[in-house]
């Protein structure tokens, strides 16, 4: 039998693949080196840059935090065991814990303490008070609730020394607006600046004024996360808005109330820029007789003033102690209330 033309004897026909056509053959190209080590690179890069990036992220913070946080209260607490002034802050004199023992026998020490307690309990109370109550009404709807927001936070906004000198003028004895408001009623006027009660008071009036309006929007938040289902079924019970408030709104709120309770305690044990302002002929001393002075005023009169570096900073460090006690107790607090629930 005749071989079909165009093959001959003894060679074999190339397959076929579909359609009868003859596949191409390619042939494996070697792995290129330079490639190799590109993707190489790539793939070390995206593995440091997935580990490393969040460290990268953070470490601003911790830079800022070490440079005027760490180091200026390492060295306040070096200090404090020193003799030393402002003058020549570099020459130390090792004192031991002189500066501290010094502080319990220092009547003007324990007056601004017992001045603190006093304006802390005197504009934290009626302002978490109050704070609440606001909270409450702007739960619920009503017409222009982001304008009624915004308004009671403006006056966080205003700066302390604004606010301040504009309380001075409304507290002035012979001109001031309110005892012109308490003559119509017959009352005299009063010398809120110069009273022991009367001073500590109109303080007190300027921190509740700045920092009412910024623990109501922090209550507002934490009632709007309370489930409707509650006030429902309250109100199926029969409960009235009153009774909603007293038994669903504020055990609701127990964390966040204890939260802001703490951060009120804080602040007002750093109290300074109020006092200092409130009588400017007075300075730090707060009032002729201390009658205002709190720990923060005590600690730039030592330092700034009498330019006792070292007291100065046994104070500062006291002050950080007492921070530590108030966040003791709300740890401690915090964590009875989760056992309750």
């Amino acid at each position: 039998m005749t071989p079909p033309s165009g093959f001959t004897a003894g060679t074999a026909a190339p397959p076929t693949g579909q359609g009868g056509a003859a596949p191409r053959a390619t042939a494996a190209k070697a792995p290129d080196p330079g490639e190799e080590r590109r993707r190489a690179r790539r793939s070390r890069r995206y593995r440091w840059d997935l580990k490393y990036s969040p460290y990268a992220f953070v470490a601003p913070f911790f830079l800022f935090f070490a440079a005027f946080g760490l180091f200026p209260l390492l060295y306040t607490g070096w200090a404090s065991l020193h003799r030393v002034e402002l003058t020549d802050p570099t020459h130390m004199e090792w004192a031991g814990w002189h500066n501290y023992s010094r502080l319990w026998e220092d009547d003007f020490f324990w007056n601004a303490l017992q001045n603190t307690f006093t304006i802390g309990v005197i504009s934290t109370v009626p302002q978490l008070l109050m704070a609440l109550g606001l909270a409450h009404l702007l739960n619920y709807k009503l017409r222009g609730s982001m304008f009624f927001r915004v308004a009671i936070l403006t006056p966080y906004a205003t700066s302390v020394a604004a606010a301040t000198l504009v309380f001075v003028l409304l507290f002035g004895r012979d001109y001031g607006m309110i005892n012109w408001a308490l003559g119509m009623f017959g009352i005299d006027n009063i010398d809120w600046q110069n009273g022991t009660w009367t001073s500590q008071l109109a303080v007190s009036t300027i921190v509740i004024w700045r920092w009412t309006g910024y623990n109501a929007l922090i209550y507002l938040a934490a009632m709007q996360a309370v489930p409707n289902d509650l006030y429902e079924s309250a109100a199926l019970d029969g409960a009235s808005r009153w009774q909603q408030f007293l038994n669903v709104t504020i055990p609701s709120l127990r964390p966040t109330i204890l939260f802001t309770v703490v951060v009120s305690t804080i602040g007002a044990t750093q109290l300074f820029g109020e006092p200092l302002l409130f009588n400017g002929g007075a300075g730090a001393s707060g009032g002729p007789d201390h009658q205002y002075q709190t720990l923060g005023l005590y600690l730039y009169e030592q330092g700034w003033v009498n330019l006792h570096l070292g007291r100065a900073s046994a104070i500062a460090w006291t002050m950080f102690v007492i921070l530590l006690l108030i966040a003791a107790v709300n740890a401690i607090v915090a964590r009875r209330l989760r056992k309750s629930q």
